[in-house]
């Protein structure tokens, strides 16, 4: 038998538009851009990609883009050469044919389940874990993105927060951004917030809440879930891009579907924002800004473990009367309660949330990213085998 090609290949399938897609192609481009790996990234719904990455040619099998070979993962799979590394990103299962592809290599090729992101205490006990196949000489490996030694760490470019500084100090810069959404500066007396967000029973009295308040707000929100709900709550029926409406103190903009580099800059640029899912929540919390995060609803409520897990870490600095503030008002967002009682209260405390959520992302940046400790990892099973 030959051995695997030297490349890597990754596997997304995308279940919810953009998160999936998102995380797995921040970690291929980083690959191929920090560490010289060749990577092929397998991509089931060219369509949500290039939603995030307009460049793409969606009729294309295969292409290449900052370094990265990426092909269309087409059912039934056409027979391909499995590389040395094969990661299933996101709770996707990898073609029956591929599999079997792998078991003929010798040696087989590295075997990475990457799960998806958690602040709960298990990550850390699975982190790692070899899992046998049933039937097949082949061994997964679980690998947990998390935020504590024994995880494997949150997708972190080494020129991100030194483009977040440059682009926070550089107002020409903003302009250039705003304007390029058809917006002019922020006005000193102006809140700008993002809203990226699944649908729920909490927009409307957060709509309210920032309509009746004492603070001037424009909401920023990209084309998605929410929009058809905020339309509906200003009394509209057209809600394409470019569409503003104004209510009260509170003015919303339909923003186009951002790509993923303008949708940093938003997150850099606003007072604070909502965000939802993975990865954008995690891309918030290195844009140092306040932030409210909707998780990913899951049955019987487990995605309020994962809730309660991230606060327990990310509260653990503030003072007492805030982090209480802040579990209050995500706690009521994720489970679609009203937060307009709560909301003059947060308003209040955003010089303390800034503060707080710069220094987290510093702490963040202290800890190794996941791309360097998916490498390391990697590299320890590789000299493994060598003995």
């Amino acid at each position: 038998m030959q051995p695997a090609s030297v490349h890597w290949d990754i596997f997304c399938r995308i279940v919810d538009n953009y998160g999936d897609i998102g995380v797995t192609w921040r970690l291929a481009r980083q690959l191929a851009a920090e560490y010289a790996i060749p990577v092929r990234l397998w991509v089931d719904d060219l369509h949500a990609f290039r939603q995030i990455r307009p460049e793409l040619d969606c009729n294309a099998t295969t292409q290449f883009l900052q370094g990265v070979e990426i092909r269309h993962w087409a059912t039934p799979l056409p027979p391909t050469e499995p590389g040395s590394v094969v990661i299933e990103a996101l709770a996707c299962d990898l073609p029956d044919s591929f599999i079997l592809a792998m078991a003929d290599e010798s040696p087989p090729p590295i075997w990475i389940n990457l799960e998806y992101l958690s602040a709960e205490k298990w990550v850390q006990g699975v982190h790692g874990l070899p899992s046998p196949h049933p039937r097949l000489p082949l061994m997964k490996h679980f690998f947990m993105p998390g935020y504590t030694p024994g995880t494997g760490g949150l997708t972190r470019e080494t020129w991100l927060y030194d483009a977040r500084d440059e682009f926070q100090r550089d107002l020409t810069a903003q302009s250039r951004f705003w304007a390029g959404l058809g917006l002019t500066n922020k006005e000193e007396r102006h809140f700008r917030i993002s809203l990226f967000s699944y649908e729920s029973a909490s927009l409307a009295g957060l709509l309210t809440a920032c309509g009746e308040g004492n603070q001037v707000i424009d909401l920023l929100v990209p084309m998605g879930k929410a929009v058809p709900q905020i339309a509906a709550w200003f009394g509209a029926v057209d809600a394409r891009a470019g569409t503003t409406w104004q209510r009260g103190k509170l003015t919303a903009h339909v923003l186009p579907m951002l790509s993923q580099d303008d949708y940093d800059r938003l997150l850099w640029a606003c007072d604070f924002n909502f965000v939802r899912g993975e990865d954008s929540f995690v891309r918030a919390q290195f844009a140092g800004r306040p932030l409210i995060w909707q998780a990913y609803r899951q049955e019987e409520n487990a995605h309020l473990d994962k809730l309660t897990a991230f606060l327990g870490l990310y509260l653990a600095d503030l003072p007492p009367d805030t982090a209480a503030l802040v579990r209050a008002v995500w706690q009521s967002w994720n489970r679609e309660e009203d937060i307009h009682a709560l909301w003059p209260d947060w308003i209040d405390a955003l010089p303390t949330l800034s503060a707080h959520a710069r220094a987290w992302a510093t702490q963040l940046a202290e800890k190794n990213d996941l791309a360097s400790n998916l490498v390391k990892f990697i590299n320890k099973l590789l000299k493994s085998r060598a003995f």
